[in-house]
């Protein structure tokens, strides 16, 4: 049941990138051109985005549970050190560069693969990379 909830939230997030024109990489780009061609669209999508979670964290405070899940599985720690804070720069020069981020990358492939293939590739190897990092300096 939960891999079936998921599945059909994934379908829906990624309709909705579809739709509404976030899985195209000239709007991240439009937006970020700030002194050019400047597209405020996903200034509104993130406005969205962020009322609908201060409802949702909101809600969640009175819960005892999730409803597709046993129990909230939700970040042990609120500490904003070096890798957080290296991870978010590299993701956001990433997103600025290719205009996508994972979630739109992945609609991308349905949309047009043969521009969003080349970033999710790029993605899957460095996710790849960075485990075999971590792991390495883990060990020591």
């Amino acid at each position: 049941m939960s891999a079936l909830l998921s599945l059909i939230s994934g379908v829906v997030f990624g309709a909705g990138l579809a739709l509404s024109g976030m899985a195209d990489p000239t709007r991240v780009t439009g937006f970020l051109d700030i002194t050019g061609a400047f597209d405020p669209t996903l200034a509104f999508v993130m406005g969205g985005a962020v009322s609908v979670m201060a409802i949702a964290w909101r809600v969640q405070r009175h819960m005892n549970a999730p409803i597709a899940a046993k129990k909230f599985d939700l970040p042990k720690t609120m500490l904003i050190d070096r890798r957080l804070i290296l991870g978010a720069s590299i993701f956001g020069i990433g997103w600025g560069i290719a205009g996508l981020c994972p979630g739109p990358a992945l609609a991308g492939l349905v949309i047009v693969p043969d521009k969003a293939i080349i970033f999710v590739l790029a993605m899957l190897t460095g996710m790849g990379l960075y485990r075999f990092i971590d792991a390495r300096f883990a060990e020591k």
